[in-house]
């Protein structure tokens, strides 16, 4: 397994991991996103086999605000951890969240933040097993407004 940083935001392993994860999304709109998350500086790492297919992505931020359940700032943040599914359970994703891990202890980070829904136990599990520990949840509200 090889983890390395995508060449730039056109690289063609990186869309298909970002489609994967977050499906919802439009090709075009990651695109942009992408471009923005290198031009921030954020931390895009890319795990590929011994063929050089891609089978993992993790992509970590600096965050200087707050970030529940953490103790000060900055913080890394993953912002995205994805392993295709027949590669899962053979440490990939703890590689890539050492490697994130590593990248946000260097940039001045403390913690490493994240966070899920509250649905999704599976990644619960997942972060759990890589040393993380729930600090708290909390239930977004929305209110339409009236505008004149």
């Amino acid at each position: 397994m090889r983890i390395a940083s995508p060449e730039n935001a056109a690289d063609s392993s990186w869309l298909p991991l970002r489609c994967a994860l977050w499906p919802d999304t439009s090709a075009q709109e990651h695109l942009r996103e992408m471009a923005d998350v290198l031009a921030r500086g954020h931390c895009v790492l890319i795990a590929s086999d011994d063929d050089g297919s891609a089978i993992g992505l993790v992509e970590a931020s600096k965050r200087n605000d707050y970030v529940n359940g953490t103790a000060g700032s900055p913080v890394g943040f993953l912002e995205g951890l994805y392993v295709a599914p027949s590669y899962r359970r053979q440490g990939i994703c703890r590689a890539l969240v050492s490697a994130a891990s590593a990248w946000a202890a260097a940039a001045g980070c403390s913690e490493l933040a994240s966070d899920s829904l509250v649905e999704n136990v599976e990644a619960h599990a997942v972060h759990r097993a890589l040393g993380f520990a729930e600090t708290e949840r909390v239930v977004y509200f929305c209110k339409a407004l009236a505008t004149s």
